[in-house]
């Protein structure tokens, strides 16, 4: 179905402020494919304060953007079930006007896409018209749980993400692992790169051309077959704490992707998930925090 829009003007707040004007109207015009919004700026049929303007140029508060006429594809999007929305309505564990903080339930993937047409942040954004421009911070694994940071307003979006490029946050995992988890394995270092497959999923593995990665480990409780540890992220790479573990020889119960199928299926009936949660996350110049209380599973296991 297509859908007519008229000329209009923008007025930018703080949510664009700072914001490039081909992503400032990515984000206004949705629909519109980025092709069409790159041709209409080259052809200053878009205009900043009555003046042609480039994609690249950076937006002030105040500025007054001419948006021209234009029709998309409006397809109507698919409704998220009830029982998802209360469920997340639950686990809501830090609310504020600018953004949420959720104990993410194993099973629900972070977004939609390879098959999965809806996530946790296109339920988000049903869940109260509010919420409606809500953003993802960072992702989580579809089958980790635990503390996941969505954002609600484009502004304090760009002050999570400086935070996370700055290093500054903390990020802490609680995993169980296979085996008996050396002492003296503190730090894990790897150059991993990331593949995707021709299901669409993505895979990691340690490769010399790939991108740095620092994992720092903290044994908590450990018997001969299994060991619960602590997973700090220095730096946030896909699959990061899993290929981490798998390649010191420790894979996490459950993992069915870097795991050891064996080893997983010697832990069933107890075992239904893979035993990754993410217990903490500190933005700590923003003085934004918050814990996820570790699932007793976990610990059972050890027992």
């Amino acid at each position: 179905m297509n859908q007519f829009n008229p000329v209009s003007t923008y007025e930018v707040t703080e949510d664009y402020q700072g914001v490039r004007l081909d992503n400032c109207l990515i984000s206004l015009m949705k629909g519109l494919p980025r092709s069409k919004i790159y041709s209409i700026i080259r052809k200053g049929e878009v205009r900043i304060n009555s003046s042609r303007s480039k994609p690249s140029q950076k937006l002030n508060l105040g500025d007054k953007i001419r948006i021209p006429p234009y029709t998309h594809d409006s397809k109507p999007s698919k409704k998220a079930a009830s029982n998802l929305m209360e469920k997340l309505a639950s686990r809501l564990v830090v609310v504020d006007k600018k953004f949420l903080i959720f104990d993410k339930p194993i099973g629900l993937a972070s977004h939609g896409g390879s098959g999965i047409s809806m996530g946790l942040i296109e339920t988000v954004r049903q869940m109260d018209p509010r919420y409606k421009e809500a953003q993802l911070v960072h992702r989580l694994d579809k089958d980790t749980s635990g503390c996941i940071v969505i954002a609600l307003r484009k502004s304090i979006l760009r002050e999570f993400h400086k935070e996370i490029r700055e290093n500054k946050v903390l990020k802490k995992y609680i995993a169980v692992v296979k085996g008996s988890w050396p002492i003296s394995l503190n730090k894990v270092e790897l150059n991993i790169s990331k593949d995707r497959l021709r299901s669409g999923e993505r895979e990691v593995q340690v490769s010399k051309d790939g991108k740095n990665s620092i994992s720092k480990f903290k044994l908590l409780k450990s018997n001969k077959k299994l060991s619960l540890i602590e997973c700090q992220i220095i730096t946030g790479r896909t699959h990061q704490i899993r290929v981490h573990t798998t390649h010191s020889g420790h894979p996490i119960a459950g993992d069915v992707k870097y795991g050891d199928e064996l080893f997983n299926k010697s832990l069933k009936p107890q075992l239904n998930r893979m035993l990754l949660h993410s217990s903490h996350i500190n933005f700590k110049n923003l003085g934004i925090e918050a814990t996820s209380e570790t699932p007793k599973l976990f610990e059972d296991l050890l027992k």
